[in-house]
């Protein structure tokens, strides 16, 4: 080729659809490139609280100083978030004398639901590449035939034919697939990565919730074992005195 390409003429030479659809290409791949620094920070940091915490949990403190500690924390992420939520509902049924049962259910709903919570909002972002890495191709593909087709329509208004004069439409056509495909392949690769992560995150997590349901239920507050007001009563009136 005795010139080089330019990218640049082509892009402005380009008919107003197929800019219309690079511009949006090029929107999607900043947003693209966006979500993948934010996801892989907020993966990052969420795994360095996690093991943390989990040190800190292990360590062998008790629970209850262990939940005041958080609880003057106003900032709870992650696994100390599931912790607070899943020992204030310990606290508040062991305080009310339910059955260990009922309790043991209550902190098992209450973990979900701050599990549920955490992975929600660590999964954030996650939808916008899958749709990204889907869809962006199709654009692409849509603007790339549109400028092939109009570069043959202004091949038809000619009376010279040949390949130099379709060739620079059809090539400032192409972009928009390579620009397509651009936005896309980094936003699939990015949501498998990241979909990983967090599935790795929260089995971890989830293995956390068992194993924390299982010590509470060895701290559970058995009511049925302590005698209630009615049964003491009954239990007093049978006494005998030793004079009769």
């Amino acid at each position: 080729m005795s010139e080089s390409i330019n990218l640049i003429a082509l892009i402005t030479e380009a008919s107003l659809l197929v800019q219309l659809v690079m511009g949006i290409l090029l929107l999607a791949s900043i947003v693209c490139w966006v979500l993948i620094f934010r996801l892989s920070a907020r993966l990052g940091t969420a795994k360095k609280l996690d093991e943390h915490f989990e040190n800190w949990f292990w360590s062998g403190e008790d629970l209850a100083k262990l939940y005041q500690g958080i609880q003057n924390s106003p900032d709870r992420h992650g696994l100390a978030n599931i912790f607070y939520i899943g020992f204030s509902e310990f606290l508040r049924m062991n305080k009310k004398r339910q059955p260990k049962d009922q309790i043991i259910d209550g902190v098992e709903r209450k973990l979900r639901v701050g599990l549920g919570r955490q992975q929600q909002a660590l999964e954030s972002g996650l939808a916008v590449l899958a749709s990204i890495g889907s869809v962006s191709p199709y654009i692409g593909l849509f603007g790339t035939v549109w400028g092939i087709m109009n570069a043959f329509l202004g091949l038809s208004m000619t009376d010279q034919v040949s390949l130099s004069a379709v060739a620079p439409g059809i090539a400032e056509a192409l972009i928009a697939t390579a620009m397509g495909l651009f936005a896309a392949i980094p936003a699939v690769l990015a949501y498998n990565h990241f979909t990983a992560k967090a599935a790795t995150l929260y089995d971890s997590r989830a293995l956390f919730c068992d194993e924390m349901t299982g010590m509470l239920q060895r701290e559970t507050y058995e009511t049925s074992s302590v005698p209630t007001a009615e049964t003491a009563i009954r239990a007093a009136q049978n006494v005998q005195s030793p004079l009769v």
